[in-house]
């Protein structure tokens, strides 16, 4: 996965319901939050009241279509926009773009290209921001270079899974991470990314059976509510 991916919202827009459920799961389990909206009017109402890193705008909407809302955002706002379209000529991206748009996308398209052109215009876009260094936790602290666990500075063992766990979940400490991502972070499957969970709350939890540190969201993934130390 990307590290553009980390803590970055997409807001997507589609009319299909069909198609918007399927965007949705596929860049959560890709490790993005991600809000939808079934037309550019429920989508404007949206952006008044949340801040996103990426509009996706399926351009064949009924009432304000994709390139009307383009040049609506425009007016007010330098979000980046993707567009979506079931028609590829030239001369609809070439619309699009001049409205404003980032990038653009004909339908049907292959699932990762999406993801590589979402990636592509969120490295060009959001800022760079300073990693995570270490998180903090109840009496826990720990060093995500190291990958070392302390509590009240005692180190504490870990196994090499438990650490790459701990150091997925602690760079994105209060973000959800999904199992897809846990396992591709850590290279072991799924049901293996459940185990280790389980062995890690016997160390940090004091009832592993009722988790205040590391959280699951049911049916999204795992969570770490720790406060993050950046580096400078």
């Amino acid at each position: 996965m990307d590290d553009t991916s980390e803590a970055a919202h997409i807001l997507v827009v589609d009319d299909d319901d069909r198609i918007r459920t399927l965007l949705k799961r596929f860049l959560q389990e890709r490790g993005f939050r991600v809000s939808t909206a079934p037309h550019a009017k429920k989508a404007l109402a949206t952006l008044e009241a949340l801040e996103f890193d990426l509009l996706i705008l399926d351009v064949m909407m009924p009432g304000m279509d994709g390139f009307e809302m383009t040049e609506a955002v425009r007016h007010s706002s330098e979000t980046p926009i993707l567009l979506l379209t079931a028609r590829g000529e030239a001369e609809d991206r070439i619309k699009g773009l001049s409205l404003g748009a980032d990038d653009y996308l004909a339908k049907p398209f292959e699932p990762e290209e999406l993801i590589l052109r979402v990636n592509a215009i969120l490295r060009r876009t959001r800022p760079v921001t300073a990693a995570i260094k270490q998180v903090m936790f109840g009496d826990w602290q720990f060093d995500l270079d190291r990958e070392q666990l302390r509590q009240d500075d005692e180190l504490v063992r870990l196994t090499g899974g438990e650490a790459a766990l701990l150091a997925a979940l602690a760079a994105s400490a209060g973000q959800t991470v999904s199992r897809l991502v846990l396992s591709e972070r850590t290279g072991s499957g799924e049901r293996a990314v459940d185990v280790q969970v389980t062995r890690l709350r016997r160390k940090i939890e004091r009832d592993p059976k009722e988790p205040v540190h590391l959280q699951t969201v049911r049916g999204e993934g795992y969570r770490l509510v720790a406060d993050p130390v950046f580096s400078e």
